[in-house]
């Protein structure tokens, strides 16, 4: 899993008042949730916080939080709880962390990426792609940002299911569907699948 880092302050004023002259002066109200040590405020830098999270929106990140509370410096791995956001001006209001155990396995949704040209569609197939992220469990830097999934060998009638994909070593698949993740078929049964589809879209609904 994908590491940043943030540095923080621990701030004493809480309420709207405060958090309004924190923004003011260019600085973002936080609060970091501990694993049984109860909840810590925070005040981070609003443009490198903007940074950080167009730089990391929809991964999987864990972010290494360097507390400084009046001189005391300690960091903690946490991930991001939520981020309130402006709704017209689009900057952040208020963030929350929860911290996290590196050593404790979690379960994340981690991205599939396709990767090649399979040979069936060389031969006239068309490839169909039904799942595009996959749940996995793993302590969090042994997570994957995104897991590659090779098509080139695939051919007219292959398919990859969950039990195929290529999870390193100590990540551990929680899908258990049967299901293809991706496919190689004819054009003549997309066409039928389509067309089924379709049918079952424009059934009317039954009278009780």
């Amino acid at each position: 899993m994908l590491q940043v880092k943030l540095d923080a302050s621990v701030r004493t004023g809480h309420g709207k008042g405060p958090a309004r002259t924190l923004r003011r002066m260019g600085q973002t109200p936080a609060v970091l949730y501990g694993l049984g040590s109860g909840t810590v405020s925070l005040a981070l830098d609003t443009k490198i916080l903007v940074k950080e999270l167009l730089e990391i929106r929809r991964r999987n990140v864990v972010i290494n939080l360097d507390v400084d509370d009046n001189g005391k410096k300690y960091t903690k791995p946490v991930l991001i709880k939520e981020i309130q956001v402006d709704p017209v001006m689009g900057n952040p209001l208020h963030a929350d962390f929860c911290e996290i155990s590196l050593e404790k396995p979690m379960t994340v949704s981690v991205p599939l990426v396709y990767t090649g040209k399979a040979k069936g569609v060389d031969l006239g197939g068309e490839m169909l792609i039904s799942v595009h992220s996959v749940h996995v469990k793993a302590k969090p830097l042994s997570i994957p940002d995104t897991i590659e999934v090779d098509v080139t060998n695939l051919e007219i009638g292959d398919s990859i299911t969950f039990s195929g994909l290529p999870v390193p070593e100590g990540v551990t698949m929680v899908d258990t569907s049967t299901k293809p993740c991706v496919a190689v078929t004819t054009a003549t049964a997309k066409k039928a699948d389509d067309e089924a589809a379709g049918e079952g879209a424009k059934a009317p609904a039954k009278k009780k």
